[in-house]
């Protein structure tokens, strides 16, 4: 057997994709995914080119489209891509810089000082994941035009008119046999991430049109204030301690901006971007500015005795507490991990980051002693918190094989090990808990009901947080600790289901519930294992009492009569107004049976735009609720019964 696999390996098996066919054939490696995430990076893509223009001082203005037919076109006032002949390729080198991977200004030869686009790859990956591509070049005075389909040539390069000004048009349409889950743009995302763009790049216009028919809007992005503005719109309904600290640096071609603010909240929110691009997971200018703000803080706080000699310096952790930060830098030859680049790697840039924080940083405090000792007596605070939430961690970490009574005493654990099979139902109320005790499949579902509302930890500190009973049963029945003990290695439960009534106090335990996710166990909501049931809202019920159907909306119950209404005085209506209403069969049947139930799965898609709705929702201004519920009162149908 082993012989005929030999006798069939052989050159003809060894493949070359020729052109940009290695693009559509392994297209996730090039963007990631071919979900929506990867449908909206072709956007980025060519947009971080226009950025790339303006960056190198060409164009201050970038404008996006979304027709009518769902396609995207790009437009800048740029330089334009070069029409002439590439000298190697002998093409035009606009269709060498859009049907040659790892073509581009950005590999040392003088076209661009700082690109976000390092690989190359960007606008000839458009090219190849689109059923058409049209290029036009405003340039020399004439206009061309070119186009292509899945990454070929279509046409060949032409002076189709006159132009008095600069600057490149893309005009793509996504290919459906690529982007097969959907290929219809979301405004939302596009927004949210152009928005982020003009703050990073102070001074640069950018607008996003929608001309889909009954979608019609458009939005102009201008910062002139760049990061400054960045952080005030995060803090935006937050009371601030300070003014925001801005300063800025280049050194050996690196250029750095930070701003940061205190607010009186106690989570640190700090964002990173390398050459526009958003560092999810930090990297070395996040580690450098960290580093020199523990430094400098620290030597302030010793130098002007404000932390007295037995006591212990403040950790990162301390000082960060209630910190607004964005941390731009701009490089020459970034190093990132991957296309989809969510960590910089240049060790050089650590170094940079921290000399010039720690300069300007040392300035401000002597400047401005006021605003220093304010910023100081937070962080002790926080310190002394700090260290009554380490006693109180102590109680929510899992013990060892032989101390198994670890475990909440409410908790009727799975008999499965295997955490990737295993799902954890936080149900509200001992009854509901009952019920789904019962029903569930003991193998690989847990039950732990809570009682009533928990704390709301947007208004307290960790160890406040701790001090609960029912949060502190959540982390230990987890096992991943919490706060700068989170190991997601450790998760007990892949699946971490809420579970709550269909009523106003379900919807309000389970926004407890995911504030408290969001800010101390935020990793398990962006490893996709946070969940929220679907229970039914209503059960058709014959007079002999048997369910004969479950509805879970009020749309859904509408359609029903729609169809059913001559069979109404045959039927009644139930509505669950709690899960305690329910049997376990019921239960298992429309809400726990993994064959016949909805889950909805909670994911961050705008981290910025979540933090600002759970402060503004669970903070402590009235206002702003006020305000947000006035104006969204209007959508509410059947509030409570």
């Amino acid at each position: 057997m082993a012989e005929q696999n030999q006798s069939n390996y052989g050159a003809e098996q060894i493949q070359v994709l020729e052109g940009l066919e290695a693009v559509r054939k392994r297209p996730g490696m090039y963007i990631g995914t071919t979900g929506p995430d990867g449908l909206h990076h072709l956007v980025y893509e060519i947009v971080d080119n226009s950025i790339d223009e303006a960056l190198a001082g060409y164009g201050k203005q970038i404008d996006v489209t979304i027709h009518a037919d769902n396609s995207i076109s790009v437009l800048d006032y740029g330089r334009g891509i070069p029409v002439e002949m590439h000298p190697k390729m002998g093409l035009p080198t606009v269709e060498v810089v859009l049907t040659v991977l790892h073509a581009g200004g950005k590999f040392g030869g003088g076209g661009y000082k700082v690109s976000g686009g390092l690989h190359g790859v960007g606008m000839s990956v458009v090219n190849a994941l689109s059923t058409h591509l049209e290029v036009e070049i405003r340039r020399n005075g004439n206009v061309y035009r070119q186009s292509y389909c899945q990454g070929k040539t279509t046409s060949a390069l032409e002076i189709v008119g006159s132009a008095n000004d600069t600057g490149t048009r893309i005009h793509f349409v996504p290919d459906p046999a690529i982007f097969t889950e959907t290929t219809v743009y979301d405004f939302k995302v596009l927004k949210k991430r152009l928005r982020e763009l003009a703050f990073l790049n102070k001074g640069l216009k950018i607008s996003l049109k929608d001309e889909r028919e009954g979608k019609e809007q458009e939005e102009v992005y201008l910062q002139n204030g760049g990061i400054v503005d960045f952080v005030q719109a995060l803090n935006e309904g937050k009371d601030a301690m300070n003014q925001v600290i801005y300063f800025e640096g280049e050194r050996d071609g690196v250029q750095v901006e930070i701003a940061l603010q205190y607010t009186d909240t106690y989570t640190e929110n700090i964002m990173s971007f390398a050459n526009n691009i958003h560092t999810h997971e930090g990297g070395t200018h996040e580690t450098g500015f960290k580093i020199a703000l523990n430094r400098v803080i620290n030597s302030y706080a010793r130098k002007n005795n404000i932390l007295k000699e037995n006591e212990d310096n403040l950790t990162g952790d301390d000082i960060r507490e209630g910190m607004t930060a964005i941390v731009s830098v701009k490089v020459p030859e970034p190093q990132f991990e991957g296309q989809t680049k969510t960590k910089l790697g240049n060790s050089e840039v650590r170094g940079i980051c921290d000399t010039i924080t720690g300069a300007n940083l040392t300035q401000f405090l002597e400047e401005n002693p006021s605003a220093a000792k304010k910023m100081i007596e937070k962080s002790r605070n926080a310190a002394r918190a700090r260290e009554a939430a380490r006693k109180a961690r102590e109680m929510t970490r899992r013990k060892n094989v032989l101390e198994s009574t670890s475990l909440p005493g409410k908790l009727a654990d799975c008999s499965s090990k295997d955490a990737a099979k295993c799902e954890l139902f936080l149900v509200e109320g001992d009854s509901a808990g009952g019920s789904a005790k019962s029903g569930r499949d003991r193998n690989y579902q847990a039950i732990l009901p809570l009682r009533g509302k928990i704390l709301n930890v947007e208004k307290a500190r960790l160890d406040r947080v701790l001090g609960s009973d029912e949060i502190r049963n959540m982390i230990t029945a987890m096992g991943t600790g919490v706060g700068q003990d989170f190991d997601i290695s450790k998760a007990r439960y892949h699946k971490l289901i809420l579970m709550t009534d269909a009523d106003v106090d379900g919807a309000h335990i389970r926004i407890l519930l995911l504030t408290f996710l969001f800010r101390y166990m935020r990793p398990l909501i962006d490893a996709g294992y946070v969940y929220v049931a679907q229970p039914p809202l209503y059960g058709i019920v014959n007079k002999k009492g048997k369910v004969l159907e479950y509805l879970y909306n009020d749309e859904a119950l509408d359609r029903y009569l729609e169809t059913n209404g001559k069979d109404r005085d045959k039927i009644d209506i139930q509505r669950y107004k709690g899960l305690g209403e329910m049997n376990a069969s019921q239960l298992w049947d429309t809400t726990m049976n993994n064959e016949t139930r909805t889950l909805l799965q909670v994911k961050v898609e705008d981290c910025v735009e979540a933090d600002r709705l759970l402060n503004m929702l669970m903070g402590d201004k009235v206002e702003p609720r006020r305000d947000f519920i006035t104006q969204n009162a209007k959508y509410v149908k059947n509030l409570d019964i």
